[in-house]
């Protein structure tokens, strides 16, 4: 009778409510910011003016929807890319910005400007794309030949790999007087999105679904490669599709609008404290928080120095930063 009888009182109720909540909290916070994206800039666009001003709704057709759009298909797209380097890696520090295949990715972009300097978007997608897969493969690589223990190492060796890479980009493009075409891409800003050139971006937009598709795998394979090869799994396929997720993602962000760093690294720590580490339950809340977070950066970036505009790798740097050490201090308390 014992066994069997009803639990105590004091038994915590499911947190699925909870989550509920702050996922349709999250829902609307991104409609509104979406709203406010549409409408906040240094020209005048208002919804009354769209109606009865022809100049205020060309600009909202052409300018900003598509900045809105690519706004919510980047930061959703780039902590997905973030969400799964941490599964391939299994390490919640890493993300595109900090293990080097951003930087192989511009590097392969610098290529495009000093060989084909006629290359259309496509071609230089394609190729900073390449270019980013081999720098994927090139970290799992390094990582795994060295014996790196913890967990804050990992990203270290990363950011020292995308340094070097770095280098050789920054002496290339000084030696060629390209250093001005180079900063284009190295500062992430959405101010030159308009219609015809923010459309790449929607391969992000594919990637996640493939990503979403692919979630259980992923999951599988931050279990490491023996236990995901007893259970049937083709690691190295698997590993080579997130792979190809990753580069495709952080190559067509960055040649629609250039550097955003962290995104990956925070947004996928801060919605495992919520759901935990299944990648199917996460990718909804990584896509929602991710698109969250860059649109409210962007917003803030227009309003700081109005008229002005900060670029958006400024913003979204200083606050991911600041969220990074967060993180970092918080599971080094925890491990104490």
């Amino acid at each position: 009778m014992t066994a069997l009888s009803a639990p105590p009182a004091s038994t915590p109720a499911p947190a699925r409510p909870r989550r509920t909540g702050l996922g349709v909290l999250a829902g609307v916070l991104l409609l509104l910011l979406a709203g406010a994206s549409l409408f906040v800039g240094v020209s005048d666009v208002s919804p009354v003016s769209v109606f009865s001003d022809g100049p205020a709704a060309f600009l909202l057709v052409a300018s900003r929807v598509p900045r809105t759009v690519a706004l919510v298909l980047a930061g959703a797209s780039l902590g997905i890319a973030g969400l799964i380097m941490q599964m391939l890696v299994r390490n919640r520090f890493v993300e595109p910005s900090t293990t080097g295949v951003t930087e192989f990715a511009t590097l392969g972009m610098l290529a495009t400007i000093v060989l084909a300097p006629g290359m259309p978007v496509v071609g230089k997608t394609a190729v900073a794309a390449l270019s980013g897969l081999l720098g994927t493969w090139v970290f799992l690589r390094v990582v795994r030949a060295v014996p790196v223990r913890s967990l804050v190492l990992v990203p270290l060796v990363g950011i020292m790999l995308g340094g070097v890479v770095g280098a050789v980009t920054t002496f290339v493009a000084y030696r060629l007087d390209l250093l001005q075409s180079l900063a284009q891409w190295s500062q992430g800003s959405f101010a030159g999105v308009v219609q015809g050139r923010y459309e790449f971006v929607w391969l992000a937009g594919v990637m996640v679904v493939v990503a979403w598709l692919a979630a259980d795998r992923f999951s599988v394979i931050g279990l490491g490669e023996e236990f995901a090869t007893n259970l049937g799994l083709h690691h190295r396929r698997w590993v080579a599709v997130g792979m190809v997720v990753v580069a495709v993602i952080t190559a067509s962000v960055l040649v629609t609008a250039g550097l955003i760093p962290f995104l990956g690294l925070v947004v996928p720590n801060v919605v495992s404290l919520v759901v935990g580490d299944n990648v199917r339950r996460s990718i909804p809340w990584v896509a929602v928080l991710g698109a969250v977070f860059v649109v409210a950066c962007d917003v803030l970036a227009r309003v700081l120095r109005f008229p002005y505009e900060i670029p958006l790798s400024v913003v979204v740097g200083i606050i991911g930063a600041a969220l990074f050490l967060w993180l970092l201090l918080r599971r080094r308390s925890r491990a104490h």
